[in-house]
C-alpha cells in the first residue's frame, strides 16, 4: 500500500471513530449530568480535554505556543464555539431526549455555511439557501413534536448549541491559517473550560461528590477523553485532510449513532415528528453541502 492510500485510510478511520464517539456523546452526557451538576461537568470536561490534547502535541514534539495577537480570538472562539455551545448542549440534553439532540445537532454544517455567507467566506447559491431553509423546517418539526412532551426547552437549547458549533466551524478558518487543527481544538477547549469554571464554582463546592455513581463518573470520563479530547480532535484532523464536503457522510454517522444509542441504551422512542424532521434535516444538509 502506497503512502497516499495509507494516509487516506487513516483519515477515513479517524473520522469514522470520531463520528461514533461524537454520536454516543448525548447518551454519555445524559448519564453524567444525572449525578453531576451541568456547569462543573462542562468546566472540568473541557479543561481536562484541552490539557490532554495540548500535552499530546507537546509529547509529539509539535510547538503549541500561542501568539499574543491570537489570544483573544482563540479565547473568543472557545467561549462561543465550545463553552456556550456545550453549556446549552448539556442543559438541553438534560431536558430532552438523546435522539432529539442527535437529530437537531445534525445541522451545524449549514449554520456554519450561513455564517460563511454573511462573512463573505462562501458565495450564496440556491442549493445552499434551500438546504438551510429545509434544515430549519426539519428542526421546527422536531421541536413541534416536543411541545406536548415537555422537551421544548431542551430542543431549543440544543438548536442554540448547534448554531454555536456551526459558528465555530466557520470562524476557526482564520486561526487554522496559523495553527494546526489539534492546536486550535486544544486551546479552544481549554479556554472554554476555564471560562465556564467560575460559573460552576458554587455547584462545584456544594455538590455531594461522594454520591456520584461509578456509572456517572465513567460517562463523564468517556465524554471528556473519548469524545472531547479524541473525537473532537480526530474530527478536526480528518476534515483538514479530506475536506469539509467529503466529511458530510460522517455527519450522518454521528446522527445515526446518536439516535440508535438513545433508542438502545435509554429505551427512547421515535415519533413520527422525529422521523419526518430527520428526513427533512438530512435532505437539507445534503443539499446545502453538496455544492
Amino acid at each position: 500500500m502506497d503512502d497516499g492510500k495509507r494516509s487516506a485510510l487513516l483519515s477515513e478511520a479517524s473520522l469514522l471513530s470520531a463520528a461514533i464517539a461524537l454520536g454516543t456523546n448525548p447518551v454519555a452526557v445524559k448519564y453524567a449530568v444525572g449525578d453531576i451538576p451541568p456547569l462543573p461537568f462542562v468546566a472540568l470536561r473541557f479543561t481536562c480535554a484541552g490539557l490532554v490534547v495540548l500535552a499530546f502535541l507537546l509529547f509529539l514534539g509539535f510547538g503549541v505556543r500561542l501568539k499574543r495577537k491570537h489570544v483573544l480570538p482563540m479565547a473568543g472562539l472557545g467561549l462561543v464555539g465550545v463553552g456556550l455551545n456545550n453549556v446549552m448542549f448539556t442543559f438541553g440534553v438534560e431536558l430532552t431526549s438523546a435522539s432529539n439532540t442527535a437529530l437537531i445537532y445534525a445541522t451545524p454544517p449549514l449554520w456554519g455555511m450561513l455564517l460563511g455567507f454573511a462573512l463573505g467566506l462562501e458565495q450564496p447559491q440556491l442549493r445552499g439557501v434551500l438546504g438551510i431553509l429545509l434544515a430549519m423546517l426539519g428542526v421546527g418539526v422536531i421541536v413541534y413534536g416536543g411541545l406536548g412532551g415537555g422537551g421544548l426547552q431542551g430542543d431549543v437549547l440544543v438548536a442554540g448549541a448547534a448554531l454555536c458549533w456551526g459558528s465555530y466551524t466557520a470562524l476557526s478558518i482564520f486561526l487554522l491559517r496559523d495553527y494546526s487543527p489539534l492546536a486550535v481544538a486544544g486551546y479552544t477547549m481549554l479556554f472554554a473550560g476555564l471560562a465556564v469554571l467560575p460559573l460552576g464554582a458554587l455547584d462545584l463546592v456544594q455538590a455531594d461528590w461522594g454520591a456520584v455513581s461509578v456509572g456517572a463518573w465513567a460517562a463523564a470520563a468517556y465524554s471528556a477523553l473519548a469524545v472531547a479530547a479524541f473525537g473532537f480532535s480526530a474530527w478536526q484532523w480528518g476534515i483538514s485532510r479530506i475536506g469539509a464536503n467529503r466529511v458530510l457522510v460522517y455527519q450522518y454517522v454521528i446522527t445515526l449513532t446518536g439516535v440508535l444509542s438513545g433508542v438502545l441504551l435509554l429505551r427512547e422512542g421515535l415519533g413520527k415528528e422525529q422521523l419526518i424532521g430527520a428526513a427533512i434535516i438530512f435532505c437539507g444538509v445534503y443539499l446545502g453541502r453538496r455544492q
